[in-house]
């Protein structure tokens, strides 16, 4: 697939790229297929807004719902920063990883 057919470019902090290699390479794998399918089309199953500030990465893979936080850094050309990840174990959004996605955020912008 042609890179310019891409809606947005996707980086990955520290952390983010962390929880993904912990991930076994079957998981690992559909996660960055999920990515992939999702700078392609909008998908809400794939990539949701959270708040007005923080979008997660979506996956659904052997009965674990894996989510990767995520940002925009518009002043980059449509760019997406992925925080951090983690397996989610409720239906209701963590309210702690949600915090950590804000404060990775806030970090992020005020070193910019």
């Amino acid at each position: 697939m042609d890179k310019r057919n891409y809606r947005f470019e996707v980086e990955f902090l520290d952390q983010a790229y962390q929880f993904l290699e912990s991930l076994d390479p079957k998981t690992r794998t559909k996660v960055f297929e999920n990515i992939r399918i999702s700078r392609l089309k909008i998908d809400p199953r794939l990539l949701k807004k959270i708040d007005k500030e923080i979008w997660e990465f979506r996956t659904s893979f052997m009965s674990i719902q894996i989510r990767l936080f995520a940002f925009w850094d518009r002043d980059r050309k449509s760019l997406i920063i992925c925080t951090h990840g983690f397996i989610k174990k409720s239906q209701k959004i963590p309210l702690k990883e949600l915090q950590r996605a804000k404060i990775i955020r806030k970090k992020y912008f005020n070193k910019s």
